[in-house]
């Protein structure tokens, strides 16, 4: 009954866009921190992207994302968003979101999407 699934992987050209989503199911996601992780094959997972809870007031990227992507969130759809744009090809990952909740506990994690920046 709680749930997140991400969504909005793909193939795409360098240059290219994706808008990917985080939605949650059973429970309320305003309440929660969300991030962006990726995972490329035989790489560790690293962070990508961080937005507060609530009324989305602090926003943080991992160096290699800035000024090309964007996370968001519409507390109306229960959902997180991030705007990858300019894509490039070592962008190529699966990409996770987190949500974590003020008082603590375990996180939650989705499943991940593919996103596979190609020519």
């Amino acid at each position: 009954q709680v749930q997140l699934v991400e969504s909005g992987g793909g193939l795409v050209q360098p240059g290219g866009s994706l808008r990917l989503s985080c939605a949650a199911s059973g429970f309320f996601l305003s309440i929660f921190a969300v991030s962006w992780y990726r995972q490329a094959p035989g790489k560790e997972r690293e962070f990508v992207a961080f937005i507060s809870n609530f009324d989305s007031s602090t926003t943080n990227y991992a160096d290699s994302v800035k000024g090309r992507f964007t996370i968001s969130r519409d507390n109306a759809k229960n959902t997180v968003y991030l705007q990858m744009n300019s894509l490039k090809p070592e962008d190529t990952a699966v990409y996770y979101c987190k949500a974590t909740h003020p008082a603590g506990g375990s996180d939650r994690w989705g499943q991940g999407t593919q996103v596979t920046v190609s020519s």
